[in-house]
């Protein structure tokens, strides 16, 4: 009965607390503003078949470097020809622009949302039991420390040189760096919550250890890992385009916001539209998700949801 009751009030607080939180959050203008230009971005990845003019991988040397809003004519299989208009140009390979930037978006919301959904997972749970845990914990966070000690790019560069360039490669080797920030943050909070007063009468009157972690503790790291998780997708993009613009991440023939500048820069000069399109898409993705996780972290965090 002590158990239950016990249980029933920290729930139904947490739960309150929680509900009001997240009411402020999508009032937040913050949030409204980041996250409407994130459901355009997805909106322009789901549709980019039917938003875009041009086969992204179509190659035409009669047509490269073309300037936007040039009018191209493309000739078809059965040897009709028809024109479409180059909204972006087109690239040193006779490529629509317009289009491949529509079709990275993709790749790029695809990477963005794999590491974070990744890294808040295995972090959580290295988190969780590394906190609670207190034998494990020093050995735990000295391999976190160590992974932490070698630059997120770099190490993500070694892992991508190691397996052969793929979506898949590129995912992993950009959720490897991310998990150790997680399970730090993560440890913290449970380090944190086990000292509370209601977990300690959970443990008083003897709840199993499992019901507590998941039932007591887990709650209270959903808002700030939340939070994590968008400025983990933030750099998760921006380190994808980074790997592609290098040559060793998403494979050419896969459109890519990366691939695409790191196909234009040798003609920047003569030909900017190569990189300043995929460049903007790729800057309005990490403000719109940054500016969310602002707004996210002023109104979910309890230190900073008093300013709000």
């Amino acid at each position: 009965m002590i158990e239950e009751t016990v249980d029933s009030a920290a729930i139904a607080s947490a739960s309150t607390k929680r509900k009001s939180l997240w009411l402020l959050a999508i009032r937040n203008p913050a949030v409204i503003f980041g996250g409407t230009i994130l459901l355009l971005m997805v909106a322009i990845a789901i549709f980019a078949p039917y938003l875009g003019t041009i086969d992204p991988t179509r190659i035409d040397p009669a047509m490269r470097n073309k300037k936007p809003g040039t009018e191209i004519t493309l000739r078809l299989d059965d040897g009709s020809t028809v024109k479409r208009t180059a909204y972006m140009g087109t690239d040193t390979l006779g490529r629509d622009v317009y289009s491949r930037v529509l079709y990275g978006t993709r790749v790029s919301l695809i990477v963005g949302i794999a590491v974070a959904a990744l890294s808040l997972a295995f972090g959580l749970i290295i988190g969780m039991v590394s906190g609670y845990i207190r034998w494990l914990d020093g050995f735990v966070m000295r391999i976190m420390d160590g992974l932490m000690a070698i630059p997120g790019i770099m190490l993500a560069i070694a892992l991508v040189s190691i397996w052969r360039s793929g979506l898949i490669t590129v995912i992993f080797a950009i959720v490897v760096p991310e998990v150790p920030r997680v399970v730090r943050l993560v440890r913290s909070i449970v380090l944190t919550v086990r000292e509370e007063p209601y977990v300690e009468g959970a443990i008083s009157v003897g709840t199993p250890t499992w019901t507590l972690m998941m039932r007591h503790i887990l709650p209270n790291t959903i808002a700030p890992l939340i939070v994590q998780g968008t400025f983990t997708a933030a750099a998760a993009i921006i380190t994808e385009a980074i790997l592609s613009f290098l040559g060793i991440g998403i494979p050419p023939e896969t459109p890519s916001w990366g691939n695409i500048m790191s196909e234009g820069r040798t003609l920047f000069r003569i030909f900017p539209h190569n990189i300043l399109y995929p460049g903007i898409f790729l800057a309005l993705a990490v403000l719109a998700i940054n500016v969310m996780g602002d707004g996210l972290r002023d109104t979910l965090d309890p230190k900073m949801s008093k300013k709000v």
